[in-house]
């Protein structure tokens, strides 16, 4: 049997520095051209400057604060939108606000974004001035109603717009028409960084800091929670967004960073020092995550604004309490999906579904989006999970593959079909949706009909693309610590991903569902230690196997003290 394989084409050109033969490759399949793009120095990063609006809204700021107006942050409730959210609070506050508060909608009560009904409860607080953060490129009816009370507007999004854009004060956003800001894929907390450092400039241009006798403020002390967002929302890890992640996971390790942060990565038993950026995706960012899908975003928000150590490990006692919960109501509800979705296994005329679009009244909203990840990641499908939002309207997640656009795919379907999609918005991997709940079968076959026709358009989903095999000399700790160096790795800028085919020595069960095994080379017999994460237990283990082909990571395995290689298996498949 064996996995489907495809090698990562190679540049024709290699990159002109002497590196080891491994990172050489590496660098060389993620088309790394000159050493200049592997800068990740603070230095490197783009300058607020090109980012359309950045100073118009920094302007507008500055005025409110010589003002003493009343500043409000909507937010949003995931981690992108927690971390946006305290970067502003803090940075703000550092700037000498005053007057400053924040709201993040739940989403149960008021929906996603700038809505008129958190506009309202922003105007009870007396607000003057509403900033967004991860959020607003498509509230139309958000502004307006801020407009409409004399409340000022900036949008900071990093979403893709509609076709017209709200009638804020400024909108930043580097997707937004004519914002030629080379990097498009900033995420919400990296938009909102950029706008800081444009208000800070103008500050200082007016001599604010110098009249307050203060410092100017260094910026470059809340880029561990611009890390944390960046990566807990999957963006794109440009060169730009490298060095964000770079420079804070560098703050992270040397201890200086949120006690927050400190505090989550505590909670999950992770040493600080030697985290990487997909332990800020995986750790910090659904323990964040989980306070909005199931609560209020606020206890996130609030662990990292805390400054007290013991109060930030209780907020993060909390959060890690609210994954748990998010944990099992994801798997109860994965098991429904799958259920639901065996029963759907063949679409019209025996062929394989196009796209997977599920409903169930007992789908809790929060957790929507998790489990149409998780079968967008097991069936390599575009997936939409709906849950019930009121009587008359379904509130959906999707969740795409690479090469299906999944925004625009659902711009498609609302351009043709205006009456199956009440809003939408998104990105290319990601969107949201609501759509009336008396088309839902409707919606799933033009859906589906459209996913089809953009399935034609890319190669075969299942095929596992890798960095080749390793050599026997190249499997040891020394190369996997040179690769933990050479991140940040993530989305677009793909984590190294080797295949083989090992021996299968020893294979067991450890927590639920995951298969710690030990592998043979087929040529050194040299042993190593593999593991592979939620595995079908229907098929592991099976003592029947004896050899496997795998596509696995390079891993350190830190016991006691102790460091040893691990293969961190990706894909298995028995031979």
């Amino acid at each position: 049997m064996g996995l489907s394989i495809q090698r990562r084409e190679l540049a024709s050109t290699p990159l002109p520095v002497n590196l080891h033969p491994v990172l050489a490759r590496i660098y060389n399949g993620r088309r790394i051209a000159t050493p200049a793009q592997l800068d990740t120095g603070a230095k490197a990063l783009l300058h607020y400057s090109e980012l359309l609006n950045s100073e118009k809204a920094a302007g507008l700021i500055a005025d409110a604060l010589a003002a003493n107006e009343m500043i409000t942050i909507i937010g949003d409730f995931d981690a992108d939108g927690a971390t946006s959210t305290s970067l502003c609070m803090l940075a703000l506050s550092e700037m000498g606000a005053t007057r400053l508060d924040y709201l993040v909608p739940n989403r149960f009560d008021f929906g996603y974004g700038l809505s008129p009904e958190i506009v309202n409860v922003a105007a009870e607080r007396g607000t003057q001035l509403i900033i967004t953060v991860d959020n607003g490129i498509a509230c139309h009816a958000g502004v307006e109603r801020a407009k409409a009370l004399g409340i000022k507007v900036i949008v900071t999004d990093h979403h893709l717009p509609a076709d017209t854009l709200p009638n804020a004060d400024a909108i930043v956003n580097p997707n937004q028409p004519d914002c030629t800001f080379p990097s498009k894929s900033l995420a919400g907390v990296g938009v909102a960084f950029y706008l800081m450092l444009a208000l800070r400039a103008e500050l200082d241009q007016r001599g604010w800091f110098a009249s307050a006798g203060c410092p100017l403020p260094n910026l470059a002390n809340y880029l561990d929670i611009v890390a944390v967002g960046t990566v807990a929302d999957v963006v794109v890890l440009d060169q730009n967004n490298r060095i964000l992640v770079h420079q804070g996971l560098q703050r992270i390790r040397a201890g200086r960073c949120r006690p927050g942060i400190t505090a989550m990565l505590d909670v999950a038993q992770r040493q600080a020092a030697r985290i990487t950026a997909s332990d800020l995706g995986f750790v910090v960012g659904p323990r964040l995550n989980a306070a909005g899908r199931l609560d209020d975003m606020a206890a996130g928000i609030e662990c990292l604004l805390c400054t007290d150590a013991m109060q930030a490990r209780a907020l993060a006692a909390e959060l890690d309490s609210l994954n748990q919960q998010r944990k099992t109501i994801e798997q109860d509800m994965k098991q429904q999906a799958e259920e639901a979705l065996a029963a759907l296994e063949l679409g019209e005329g025996g062929t394989a579904l196009n796209a997977i679009v599920l409903f169930d009244e007992a789908f809790h909203q929060g957790v929507i989006g998790i489990v149409a990840g998780r079968l967008k990641d097991k069936h390599k499908r575009p997936v939409i999970v709906f849950a019930r939002q009121d009587d008359d309207t379904l509130k959906g997640s999707a969740r795409s593959i690479d090469g299906v656009h999944i925004r625009d795919l659902l711009d498609a379907v609302h351009t043709a079909n205006p009456e199956l999609i009440i809003k939408f918005g998104g990105h290319a991997a990601a969107a949201g949706l609501s759509i009336p709940a008396d088309q839902l079968d409707r919606f799933t076959r033009v859906f589906s009909r459209y996913a089809g026709e953009a399935l034609k358009h890319i190669g075969d989903p299942h095929v596992i693309v890798t960095d080749g095999e390793l050599a026997d000399t190249e499997l040891s700790l020394d190369v996997a610590q040179l690769l933990r160096q050479a991140g940040p790795f993530g989305q677009g800028f793909q984590p190294p991903l080797f295949d083989g085919v090992f021996h299968l020595v020893q294979q067991r069960i450890v927590g639920e569902r995951h298969l710690k095994m030990v592998l043979a080379h087929p040529h050194s017999g040299e042993e190593f230690d593999a593991i592979a994460f939620n595995i079908d237990t229907h098929i592991w283990p099976n003592a029947s196997i004896r050899q496997v082909e795998i596509a696995y990571q390079l891993d350190i395995n830190f016991f006691r003290g102790r460091e040893s290689l691990q293969l961190l298996v990706d894909a298995i498949a028995p031979l």
